[in-house]
C-alpha cells in the first residue's frame, strides 16, 4: 500500500462533483479525498431553465454536498481565499489545506455589475435566486416585451438563453398571453452556439423564428436604465423592455485572478487532452479554464465537458496513486440538451476537437430528447449525491 495521499477538489458543481465521485471509486478509502465548496447545496444547474417557468421548485434541483460523506469523501465549506500551485497549498476560512493532488474546478464567476444598471434591472436565471425571481415575475406578466439577453459573447451553456426564450414562449402560450406579448433575444454573439458550426445556428434561429421569437445578434450592451426599462447597445440602438432575463458576462473567480493562475486569455490553461496545468499534479477542469480550439475560438464552457474532464482527472490521479487502471485522454466530445417547450427537446453534439471545425449536429427536437434528459436530472440528483 503506497502512503496515504490527500486529493483536494475546490468546487462542488457538476465538474467537482464527477471528479471526486470517480476518484473514490478508483483509490482505497486510506487515500483522503476534500471537497471544497462555500455553499452547503450542489444545485444542478441545467434545471435553471425549468425553474424560471415553474416547471421545478429549488428544493428539487439541489441537493447537500455534505451527502458525499456516505460515500467517503470529505466535505469542507468555506470560501476558497488563496491557492499556492507550486506548492497545492489553499487557503480555506484561515485554514490552509495541503494536497498531493489539487483539482480545481472553481467554475465562472458571475459580473453582472460591470455592465452598469444591469443587475438592478432584470433577472439572471443564470441563479438560483434569479430563476426564482423571474418565475415570480412571469406570473404576475401580463402583456408588453420580454427581452431575454446575453450580455457578453461568450458564457457557459450556450444553448441555455434560446432555450429560456423559447420556454418563456411556451409558458405564454399555455397562459393564453402570447397574443399580447412580444419576445426578442438580444446577443452579443454573432449567431447561436457558434462554435457548433453554421448548420447549429441556422437550426436554432429557424426554431426562433418558428415561435416569432425575435432574434438580434451583435448587440453588445453597454448600459441599462432601470427606472426607464431601457437597453443601450455599443451600435447605438436603444430597446425598450417590460421584462428582462439576462445572462451576465462571466470572469474567473476572484481567487484565481489574485493567485496569478490566469494566461493570456484571462482563463486558466491545461493541457486540452490531461487538463495538467503547469504545475506537477495540479488540474483545471471545468469553466475555469480555456481550451482554444482549431476554428480560433475557445471550447464551449458547459456542465458535459467539466463532467468528462473530471473523470480524465480522477483516472489519472488513480492511476498514479495505484498503477492500476487505464489511463483516458479528454476527446473533445460532448452533448446538449435544447429544450423548446411543450415537453419537447432538441439533441446536439458531437467532437469539438475536430479540425479543421468542429463536427457537430443536432437532432430534430422530440418528446424522445426531452425525456432522456429529465431521466439525466434525476440520475445525478439521486446517484451521484
Amino acid at each position: 500500500m503506497p502512503d496515504p495521499k490527500t486529493i483536494l477538489i475546490l468546487g462542488g458543481g457538476i465538474g467537482g462533483v464527477a471528479t471526486a465521485r470517480a476518484l473514490r471509486k478508483r483509490v482505497p478509502r486510506a487515500h483522503r479525498i476534500v471537497l471544497v465548496d462555500r455553499d452547503r447545496g450542489h444545485v444542478f444547474a441545467p434545471s435553471l431553465l425549468w425553474l424560471m417557468v415553474g416547471q421545478r421548485t429549488a428544493d428539487a434541483i439541489q441537493r447537500p454536498l455534505a451527502r458525499l460523506a456516505r460515500k467517503g469523501i470529505d466535505v469542507r465549506l468555506g470560501e476558497v481565499q488563496r491557492i499556492d500551485p507550486e506548492q497545492r497549498r489553499v487557503t480555506v476560512g484561515g485554514d490552509v489545506l495541503s494536497a498531493d493532488y489539487l483539482v480545481i474546478s472553481l467554475g465562472a464567476e458571475l459580473d453582472p455589475a460591470s455592465i452598469p444598471g444591469l443587475a438592478d434591472s432584470g433577472h439572471n436565471f443564470y441563479t438560483l435566486r434569479g430563476a426564482q425571481t423571474l418565475w415570480g415575475a412571469l406570473q404576475r406578466f401580463r402583456a408588453g416585451r420580454i427581452v431575454v439577453m446575453t450580455a457578453a459573447p461568450a458564457y457557459k451553456c450556450p444553448a441555455a438563453p434560446y432555450e429560456g426564450a423559447m420556454l418563456i414562449d411556451a409558458w405564454c402560450r399555455k397562459q393564453g398571453l402570447r397574443d399580447a406579448v412580444q419576445i426578442d433575444v438580444y446577443a452579443a454573439e454573432a449567431a447561436p452556439m457558434g462554435v457548433a458550426g453554421p448548420e447549429v445556428s441556422g437550426a436554432v434561429k429557424q426554431l426562433l423564428a418558428m415561435k416569432g421569437i425575435s432574434y438580434h445578434p451583435e448587440h453588445q450592451v453597454t448600459t441599462v436604465d432601470a427606472e426607464k426599462k431601457r437597453l443601450t447597445f455599443s451600435n447605438g440602438a436603444q430597446v425598450d423592455f417590460d421584462l428582462l432575463a439576462y445572462v451576465p458576462p462571466h470572469r474567473p473567480p476572484s481567487v484565481i485572478r489574485e493567485s496569478g493562475l490566469v494566461d493570456q486569455s484571462g482563463w486558466m490553461s491545461v493541457d486540452r487532452h490531461t487538463l495538467l496545468t503547469r504545475w506537477p499534479n495540479v488540474y483545471a477542469i471545468g469553466d475555469v479554464v480555456s481550451i482554444p480550439l482549431a476554428l480560433g475560438k475557445p471550447l464551449p464552457k458547459a456542465g458535459v465537458f467539466a463532467h468528462r474532464e473530471g473523470v480524465v482527472v480522477a483516472r489519472s490521479i488513480a492511476h498514479a496513486i495505484t498503477g492500476q487502471g487505464t489511463l483516458t485522454r479528454f476527446d473533445g466530445n460532448g452533448e446538449c440538451f435544447i429544450e423548446i417547450g411543450n415537453g419537447r427537446a432538441g439533441f446536439g453534439g458531437g467532437d469539438f476537437y475536430a479540425e479543421p471545425k468542429p463536427a457537430v449536429t443536432l437532432r430534430t427536437p422530440s418528446w424522445r430528447w426531452h425525456f432522456a434528459k429529465v431521466w439525466f436530472e434525476k440520475s445525478w440528483l439521486y446517484t451521484q449525491l
